[in-house]
């Protein structure tokens, strides 16, 4: 395999989190990302449908980049698509889970979090995660599909709505300051489930009410692609972006991480 960059895939501008966090580990390493913002966003489509349209734009955006190694940065693609990227491809593919496990293993009170899409929060593969890594915990499940709007808005230049945000987290805020029953003990932990919520972590660390640990996928991204791909990734071109949709809104956003304005994407009639 010749060297290239790392592909970032994401339905939207989510996977900018773990560009950073990619970025962190690998700084002399090249990057290209490529999201599928005219489906945005993903919870809407069935399954079957939605699979075939993320191996076809992953397709299409691995043509375009010629990368070393392919990150799929959303928990609802990797879900149902990763498998099937594996049997198309030659290089490796990484996937995204929610960060169910370091959340355990940090958790004092043995009560974490999961806050994520409704896809994510319900999906038999998250209840796998909690069962197999977390069964000792008490998992309190929010979905909050609002985040993504405010994440994508704050790419595009807008900041976080403060009252939307505070109203998609007061579930946790509530969890974390209840001292009073002996059999729930007082959240102490967040999953940031979904890619785009690391974006707005300095937000939400600001409005929590108590200090809380907060723990996403991107170290462990980056570390599954040190592992597949560590030799690969030296250096490459770095900075292109392919979107499926008007993406020009987007171009400051994507400057601050590190990308060029967006191209748009080819994809097979």
């Amino acid at each position: 395999m010749s060297q290239g960059p790392v592909l970032i895939f994401d339905s939207g501008v989510g996977g900018l989190s773990v560009a950073a966090a990619l970025r962190q580990h690998y700084p002399h390493a090249g990057f290209c990302y490529a999201c599928d913002n005219a489906w945005l966003p993903y919870g809407l489509r069935d399954d079957a449908t939605l699979a075939e349209r993320i191996v076809a734009v992953c397709l299409a955006a691995v043509t375009a980049c010629q990368p070393s190694v392919l990150v799929v940065a959303c928990n609802t693609a990797s879900t149902l698509a990763l498998e099937k990227l594996r049997r198309h491809l030659t290089i490796p593919v990484v996937g995204t889970v929610p960060a169910i496990k370091p959340a355990a293993a940090l958790s004092q009170t043995r009560h974490i979090a999961l806050l994520a899409t409704r896809a994510t929060v319900r999906r038999p593969y998250t209840q796998a995660l909690i069962d197999r890594f977390a069964s000792d915990c008490v998992v309190t499940r929010v979905a909050a599909d609002a985040l993504v709007n405010e994440a994508e808005a704050w790419v595009a230049g807008h900041p976080p709505d403060e009252a939307r945000l505070q109203a998609a987290m007061m579930p946790l805020w509530q969890a974390a300051q209840d001292t009073t029953s002996p059999d729930t003990p007082a959240l102490d932990t967040i999953v940031l489930g979904c890619t785009h919520f690391p974006l707005l972590k300095p937000w939400l660390v600001e409005l929590a009410p108590v200090p809380l640990n907060w723990v996403d996928s991107g170290d462990a991204i980056a570390r599954r692609v040190g592992e597949v791909a560590g030799a690969l990734i030296k250096s490459a071109a770095d900075g292109r972006c392919f979107t499926t949709g008007p993406a020009e809104h987007l171009t400051n956003g994507l400057a601050r991480y590190g990308f060029q304005p967006a191209q748009l994407l080819p994809l097979p009639s």
